[in-house]
């Protein structure tokens, strides 16, 4: 067949095809997002978003007991919630292959923390595959699943952000039916009490040596022959860097199946060089292992285990020389931190709570975790996803107890929410505090490219579903104080806030709701919301430089400094109207009045 230039992602997907995988489940996160995206192209596959990753995971799991090969994605955060049904299906039979995706993040491009989930192989005791582009992301995931199938536990394949979004030359092939594994009651295999535990504890031991025992021959784990006075074992996309410095002038053992390791190849390999190193990504994974086996190495003794790798570090680790970069002055680098997009609804909302005082302000996993920037200034922390109404309810408590006279206000998104906020509001609702819940409706998973999520009325396949309502849920959960604004009308946003402050003795939830700025509308967002799709300006003779418009944090609008007069960008605004509102002397209008 002919060769495309795909994403690693995109061969992933693709991988799941010709393994005639028919079951895959996911929430979005990048950069896991787009293997799902393409996985729902075909129809053999019954691809669909969870409302969280541990929901993703045990349904795939499901899918996988019932005997067919099945799949579940997510990013490196998203396992430490899917973490549960994880360590237990390990310890169980495995029916129909069942392999999932950690999409780790090093540099954290779009992550709040850098774990390394290569651990989770380890601390699972599962196996382990990284591919280092995306002919390995195709090939690798169709390996996965007859290792799965013959060792019966769950695989993992790592991912970084590098290997998920660069593109390289992958060969289609076809797809193979592989027949369902009938369902069979075995349940001293797979009812994890602790009496049947114990014994699958002892397989699990067995099955971790006959795994090591296939990473020896594993055509994966690769020696490369090179000049001997230096070996380099590496993984993943470290592999690419260290290739791309050192070519074939150095001997190279490169690892594809990671965990276990094929410590006979690896000792081997040692004994046939001068100096060993190891160059991976973040943690000593491997290093600390092939040093356990009292095999010498270098490694992160001499290269970072913070961010990235790329070809310059290994470089200047290896070998103590590097490249001469561009260098720019300091006065031609202008700082461009991220920021709302000009005519998004979280603005209106933050803009008016930024304004209160003695309030301590918590914004979750998501795009408005950018309105803790200026001039915005309206959020002080975050946590992890879901986390910001139980950690205010918390805080609530905490304050009382201490004396400290400060409200507290928890804001997430709709995704978020329907992820794992509703337990959060539970926690609220049944152990009562008054925490101010904002959950803001944007009618979509912004963050991640505009993926369905259970409010939408939209799954994966684009199919008309469920629509479950947001204010109907909070109400089911006991909260009695409840109300929805729109959040691009300040008035009204200043009005809501006020109401909320005032009930002193009970929990309240706002639901702002607006659809996203750059979102495409939906029939079911075309009949709710009208929508004007307006452009603003400023009439210069009434603009009286007070920057007023500029705390609204809109990329669309400018200061020019000779004039000292506003402007807007009119292929920027988006017609929110926010800026304005704010204008104290009407100097904002809409264009054409």
């Amino acid at each position: 067949m002919m060769k495309k230039l795909v994403s690693g992602d995109e061969a992933l997907a693709r991988g799941l095809y010709e393994a005639g995988v028919t079951f895959a489940s996911a929430y979005p996160g990048t950069p896991s997002t787009e293997i799902l995206e393409n996985a729902a192209k075909y129809e053999e596959i019954d691809a669909e978003w969870a409302p969280n990753e541990k929901t993703a995971m045990e349904a795939a799991i499901g899918a996988s007991v019932s005997g067919v090969r099945s799949f579940a994605a997510m990013k490196m955060v998203g396992l430490n919630v899917a973490a549960d049904p994880l360590f237990t299906y390990a310890y169980l039979h495995v029916n129909g292959g069942f392999v999932f995706v950690s999409a780790d993040d090093p540099g954290m491009h779009s992550s709040q923390n850098e774990q390394d989930n290569r651990n989770y192989a380890k601390f699972a005791k599962i196996c382990m595959f990284e591919p280092s582009n995306s002919q390995e992301a195709k090939d690798m995931t169709k390996e996965a699943y007859a290792v799965s199938e013959r060792f019966h536990t769950p695989v993992m394949i790592r991912m970084t952000t590098r290997v998920c979004h660069s593109k390289s030359l992958v060969e289609e092939g076809a797809r193979v039916e592989v027949p369902a594994v009938p369902y069979v009651k075995q349940p001293e295999k797979m009812d994890p009490v602790p009496a049947i535990s114990r014994v699958r504890r002892v397989v699990i031991e067995q099955r971790e040596k006959d795994l090591a025992a296939y990473s020896e021959t594993c055509p994966w784990n690769v020696e490369e022959a090179g000049h001997t006075n230096m070996g380099i074992i590496t993984s993943g996309a470290a592999y690419n860097y260290v290739k791309e410095v050192f070519g074939d002038s150095v001997s190279v053992l490169k690892i594809g199946f990671s965990y276990p390791l094929p410590m006979n190849k690896i000792r081997a390999f040692a004994e046939k060089v001068d100096t060993l190193y190891v160059v991976e990504e973040l943690d000593s994974f491997m290093e600390d292992q092939i040093k356990a086996a009292g095999i010498p190495c270098h490694g992160h003794d001499i290269i970072p285990n913070i961010g990235e790798l790329n070809p310059d570090i290994v470089q200047k680790a290896l070998t103590g020389t590097g490249n001469d970069g561009v260098s720019v002055p300091e006065e031609f680098i202008v700082p461009r931190p991220p920021v709302l997009c000009a005519g998004c609804p979280h603005r209106g909302f933050a803009f008016e709570l930024a304004k209160r005082k003695n309030t301590v302000m918590l914004g979750d996993i998501g795009c408005y975790g950018l309105c803790g920037a200026p001039p915005l200034n309206a959020k002080d922390m975050g946590l992890n996803m879901g986390a910001v109404f139980s950690m205010g309810h918390g805080m609530v408590h905490g304050f009382a107890r201490s004396g400290q006279q400060k409200r507290v206000v928890g804001y997430m998104g709709d995704s978020t929410f329907f992820h794992s906020g509703i337990n959060a509001l539970m926690e609220v609702s049944y152990n009562k505090s008054n925490t101010i819940c904002v959950i803001l409706d944007n009618r979509t998973t912004g963050m991640t490219g505009h993926q369905e999520n259970p409010g939408t009325g939209y799954n994966l396949k684009e199919e008309i579903t469920t629509m479950l309502d947001i204010e109907t849920i909070v109400r089911a959960l006991g909260i009695r104080n409840v109300r929805t604004v729109n959040p691009q009308n300040l008035t009204a946003m200043k009005e809501t806030l006020d109401w909320a402050f005032a009930i002193t003795d009970e929990p309240v939830v706002i639901i702002t709701k607006w659809p996203c700025a750059l979102k495409k509308l939906t029939p079911f967002d075309k009949k709710e919301f009208t929508i004007e799709k307006a452009v603003y300006g400023v009439v210069e003779d009434a603009c009286i430089g007070c920057r007023k418009c500029l705390t609204t944090g809109c990329p669309a609008l400018r200061f020019d400094k000779k004039t000292k007069k506003s402007s807007i960008s009119p292929a920027d605004c988006n017609g929110c109207s926010v800026c304005a509102q704010v204008c104290p002397v009407q100097a904002i209008v809409k264009k054409g009045e």
